[in-house]
C-alpha cells in the first residue's frame, strides 16, 4: 500500500482500522508461533465447542460453567483449554461475528449526513449487542484496562471504528473536542451493563444514553 512519506518524529501514530485476522478455524498455531492445519478431529471439536459456547453464554451469561460446555461438546476439558486457552479466548471467538457485524455498521454510517446520529445509532448497535449475552459488557470494560487480554481483539478495532465516527461528529460541531472515544465506550458499556441489571426496564438504556448524550454536547440541548 504506498504511503505520503515518512513519518514527522512526534507525529501520533494511527490505528489500524482493520479488524486483526483471526486464526481461521482449520489452522493451529504451534508453540513456535507457525500456523498449521487441524487435524479433520480438531475442526470438529473446535466447532462443536465453539457452537456449545455460543448456546451456553446466550442462555447463562459469559459465565457458563466451561465444564459444561466441554461436557455438552462431547469433549474433554483439555481440549477445550486446547483450543481456547482462556475464558476471553473463548469469549472473543464467539462474539467475533457480531464484532465484525458492528465494524460493518460502522462503515455503513460513516458518510452520513447527519455525523452526531451516526454516532449515535451505532452506540445504541453497541448496547443491544451487549446486551444479548449476560456479563458481556462487565468482560469488555475489564478488557479495556487490560491489553493481553483476548478481548483485546474485539475492543481494539471497535475502538477504531467508534473514533472515526466521533471524529466526525466533533468535526461538525456536534459533539465537545474532550470526548475520547475510551471514555465513550466505557459509557457505553457502563449503560449496557445497567440495563443488564434491569430486565424489567427494557427504556433504561435508551434513557442513560439519552443522558449521555447531553453530557457531549458543547451545550446542553435536545438528544439526537
Amino acid at each position: 500500500m504506498a504511503t505520503s512519506g515518512p513519518r514527522p518524529p512526534g507525529a501520533p501514530v494511527q490505528p489500524d482500522p482493520r479488524p486483526p485476522a483471526p486464526v481461521p478455524p482449520d489452522a493451529a498455531t504451534s508453540a513456535a508461533g507457525a500456523v498449521r492445519p487441524m487435524r479433520a478431529d480438531a475442526r470438529r471439536n473446535y466447532a462443536r465447542v465453539l457452537a456449545e459456547a455460543r448456546t451456553a453464554f446466550a442462555e447463562h451469561g459469559t459465565d457458563a460453567s466451561l465444564e459444561d460446555v466441554a461436557r455438552r461438546a462431547g469433549v474433554g476439558i483439555g481440549t477445550l483449554y486446547r483450543h481456547f486457552p482462556t475464558r476471553h479466548a473463548l469469549m472473543s471467538a464467539v462474539f467475533q461475528g457480531a464484532v465484525e457485524e458492528l465494524l460493518a455498521r460502522s462503515r455503513e454510517l460513516a458518510d452520513s449526513d447527519a455525523p452526531c446520529s451516526a454516532l449515535v445509532t451505532w452506540l445504541r448497535d453497541i448496547i443491544t449487542h451487549a446486551g444479548e449475552y449476560r456479563g458481556l459488557a462487565r468482560a469488555l470494560m475489564s478488557a479495556s484496562r487490560d491489553e493481553s487480554s483476548a478481548l483485546a481483539r474485539c475492543s481494539t478495532p471497535m475502538n477504531a471504528a467508534g473514533e472515526r465516527l466521533l471524529v466526525r461528529a466533533q468535526r461538525s460541531g456536534a459533539v465537545r473536542p474532550d470526548v475520547s472515544i475510551g471514555d465513550l465506550m466505557q459509557l457505553t458499556n457502563a449503560i449496557a451493563l445497567a440495563a443488564e441489571q434491569a430486565p424489567d426496564d427494557p427504556e433504561l438504556a435508551d434513557r442513560l444514553l439519552t443522558l449521555t448524550l447531553k453530557g457531549l454536547r458543547p451545550e446542553a440541548g435536545p438528544a439526537t
